[in-house]
């Protein structure tokens, strides 16, 4: 099979493809594995943090990937749920314990990281970390949903605001045009704000519903009850915890937070930043239960979810317009063509 894998982590400054375009086995499912033939999967900021070595594999090479929709094409030994044909998804979570805290237990693996992931033509999956997809969706639509979709999912309940409290989102990339359309459905009465970096950021989160949207240092009409934070960097970290009325959360959604820019927490001020009961939270990964019950509620919504398609050999493209421009949505690769 054709996959694009991982042989050494690098920066991408100094490495523009670090992705290679290999042959290799195709895989064979274990007892309670299923195999996957993939035809898309999402591109997302948790691969650019295991190139750049921030949650860097456990071993290389590595086929990379955990937001993959394909057809079960072969069961192992004790699967029941699924049979050949059926579409299904895999998403970050590959595997765990099953308990209610199984994002944060010693036995979560990685799809894409700790096993081999969806940008190759095949994939295996324990058959309970894989998700039926609702027909509503395309397999290109429904491909961001694994990971962007589910982990917004999770920051919006970790978030905890109730319908009428302001929410506040800052970052506008493949997570947050979710979130911010989820959020309408579930709190049609709550005001949501957006801080993006971009105009056209700005602009595609006011066509989605928002009500106001601006930079990381514009001040909305009103302070927030929460804001979820997806980006990669710190100042949006201060910046955020600025806008919080009393009693307020950040709920910081990422693996990882840009080295560059540390220094900047040094700039904390306790009264403007913490006082007053602020709260902050943080988000480990994606449980098998926040996907299971995300999927069925993103049909009944149903979301609109924009992509921008590359071919599997485009993947190293992918990666770099990722970090580097303005994203409207999400990116997926089409491995099956």
């Amino acid at each position: 099979m054709r996959a694009m894998v991982l042989n050494s982590t690098a920066s991408l400054n100094e490495c523009r493809a670090p992705l290679e375009l290999t042959d290799m086995p195709r895989p064979a499912p274990g007892e309670r594995e299923i195999l996957i033939e993939v035809s898309v999967c999402g591109v997302c900021h948790t691969e650019l943090d295991e190139i750049e070595g921030r949650t860097p594999p456990p071993q290389l090479p590595v086929v990379p990937g955990h937001q993959a929709i394909g057809r079960v094409v072969e069961l192992g030994a004790g699967c029941s749920q699924y049979s050949p044909g059926h579409r299904v998804g895999v998403g970050w979570i590959h595997s765990s314990d099953g308990s209610l805290r199984e994002n944060i237990s010693e036995s979560f693996r990685a799809t894409g990281r700790d096993a081999n992931g969806g940008y190759a033509e095949f994939m295996t999956v324990p058959e309970a970390y894989a998700y039926p997809i609702p027909d509503v969706f395309t397999d290109q639509e429904a491909a961001p949903l694994l990971c962007a979709g589910s982990v917004g999912y999770r920051a919006l309940r970790l978030a905890g605001i109730e319908d009428g409290q302001v929410l506040g989102l800052t970052g506008f990339g493949g997570s947050g045009h979710l979130v911010l359309q989820l959020a309408r459905h579930l709190y049609p009465h709550s005001p949501i704000y957006v801080f993006a970096r971009s105009a056209k950021e700005q602009e595609f989160a006011l066509e989605l519903g928002a009500i106001w949207s601006g930079d990381t240092d514009d001040d909305p009409p009103q302070q927030a009850h929460a804001i979820i934070d997806t980006t990669p960097a710190w100042k949006p970290v201060l910046a955020a915890l600025e806008r919080l009325r009393p009693g307020g959360r950040l709920v910081i959604n990422a693996i990882r937070k840009e080295a560059q820019d540390r220094d900047l927490m040094a700039a904390i001020r306790y009264e403007d930043h913490l006082w007053y009961e602020k709260e902050i939270k943080t988000v480990a990964n994606v449980t098998g239960r926040d996907i299971a019950e995300f999927l069925p509620l993103a049909a009944s919504v149903p979301l609109r979810v924009k992509v921008q398609e590359y071919r599997l050999e485009e993947a190293n493209q992918a990666l770099l317009d990722l970090r580097e421009s303005p994203v409207r949505g999400s990116k997926v690769l089409l491995i099956k063509q």
